[in-house]
């Protein structure tokens, strides 16, 4: 199996791009600013550097982007975080890449604060070798430099050959640019097809999925 595996958390550990979208939602309406939750849905997945310019109007950006990060991640930290759910078999997963002598390391677009929360609540603190958030990346995805940032923690010899997984075309398009390549996941609730066109070179469901079928996923190919 490859030497080391880099996983998106988002969507793909935990049920939570529907709790950011609404957030958002929520957010720019606070700044007078009315956007359906769908048009924001196919947004989440990258940070807030990347989302917000897609969305929002320049001018607006520009005079109040700074103050809507802020109360869009201390909104979400107040008023969504604690409904946020892991998905199955995440450390069970985990401890099977382990077992085979992969080291894995958690690369979020999610603050620093968000990303420890989610290790706690999924109990894989012990099985990680670091996490890579938005405080490591000038940009974020689809942006390449949190994937380098996560990998600039591993060992050399783990590098070349490390694998992605994650759950939206922006963490495919990351990996690529990053010279990766990335295991989609459905959980986080993008089609097959938008996981695949990015660069996705095997989906499954989901954690639990992907360690049922481990043996034949890139994960578990030889090394």
């Amino acid at each position: 199996m490859p030497k080391a595996v880099l996983f998106d958390v988002d969507g793909t550990l935990i049920d939570s791009n529907d709790l950011h979208a609404q957030c958002w939602v929520e957010t720019f309406r606070r700044f007078g600013v009315d956007i359906p939750v769908e048009q924001v849905r196919g947004q989440i997945g990258k940070g807030g550097d990347q989302l917000m310019p897609a969305l929002l109007p320049a001018a607006l950006l520009e005079q109040e982007g700074d103050a809507i990060a802020d109360f869009r991640l201390k909104l979400f930290m107040r008023s969504y975080l604690s409904r946020v759910e892991p998905f199955p078999g995440v450390r069970p997963l985990f401890e099977r890449i382990r077992s085979e002598g992969g080291l894995i390391v958690l690369a979020s677009s999610g603050s620093r604060d968000e990303v420890d929360h989610h290790v706690e609540t999924l109990g894989i603190g012990d099985l990680i070798v670091a996490a890579t958030t938005s405080d490591d990346a000038e940009s974020s995805k689809p942006a390449p430099d949190i994937f380098e940032a996560a990998l600039g923690t591993l060992p050399e010899t783990a590098r070349a050959g490390a694998v992605v997984v994650g759950d939206t075309p922006y963490d495919a398009q990351a990996a690529g640019k990053a010279g990766l390549p990335t295991v989609g996941l459905l959980c986080g609730g993008f089609p097959e097809a938008d996981l695949r066109a990015a660069g996705c070179v095997a989906v499954f469901a989901d954690p639990a999925g992907l360690l049922g079928a481990f043996e034949r996923s890139p994960l578990g190919a030889p090394s």
